[in-house]
């Protein structure tokens, strides 16, 4: 079972992000220039939200809002869950399942280090697997 910070080491180190006043079309650009599903949120170097595609069409394009007038602090998630470096993938795939999460910033002592994605934890854990199948036919074979 791999730790948060073994994925982790795996990623690039970008982690995108805006700042609450930015507007949610600036933001939505920049998801789409990625090709990444969420955005932190940051005031300076405080984690303040994140906003994702979800937020976007359930709260900007659902209610008919200008996405040039709209800013992300209106519209991003505040209520976030977060892991840290130690935590485990089953847990973070666990919390993801329960909470129904797509995404898990990842906290040091209160500093943002990185971001797991679901398909982070969906990589990572089939690898897992896949090698445990490996070391089990090696094992039957007598290898």
């Amino acid at each position: 079972m791999k730790t948060v910070a073994e994925i982790l080491r795996f990623k690039s180190d970008v982690i995108y992000s805006v700042s609450p006043t930015t507007s949610v079309l600036e933001a939505a650009i920049l998801l789409a220039d990625k090709g990444i599903g969420a955005l932190l949120v940051m005031d300076g170097e405080q984690l303040v939200g994140i906003v994702t595609e979800r937020d976007y069409v359930r709260r900007v394009m659902a209610l008919e809002r200008s996405a040039y007038a709209t800013s992300v602090e209106e519209v991003m998630t505040t209520d976030l869950f977060v892991v840290g470096p130690r935590d485990s993938n089953q847990y973070c795939m666990q919390l993801m399942t329960e909470k129904k999460l797509r995404h898990l910033p990842v906290l040091d002592d209160g500093k943002l280090i990185g971001l797991l994605s679901i398909g982070d934890l969906v990589r990572d854990i089939t690898a897992e697997q896949e090698s445990l199948i490996q070391h089990l036919e090696h094992y039957i074979r007598g290898e």
